[in-house]
């Protein structure tokens, strides 16, 4: 079972899109997680962790929702 963590900049107005990034995740791997947290934020972070590994980093990467659910299922 493993943990996934979605961190997002609260001023950015990035809360929608983590929470619907949250719901697709579970939708789909809801079964292989122990845990899935939102943590607020702020300097425009949005960042997706798995097992405390970053799978997704909006500052080095512009993947999709879909793009980062397949990598935190690899991760998995």
């Amino acid at each position: 079972m493993s943990t996934v963590e979605i961190e997002y900049c609260v001023p950015c107005g990035f809360r929608e899109r983590a929470v619907d990034l949250a719901n697709t995740i579970l939708n789909g791997c809801e079964n292989e997680l122990e845990e899935l947290s939102l943590v607020t934020g702020d300097h425009g972070v949005f960042r997706v962790t798995v097992d405390e590994e970053t799978v997704y980093d909006k500052d080095e990467d512009d993947a999709e929702g879909d793009d980062i659910v397949r990598a935190v299922r690899r991760a998995l």
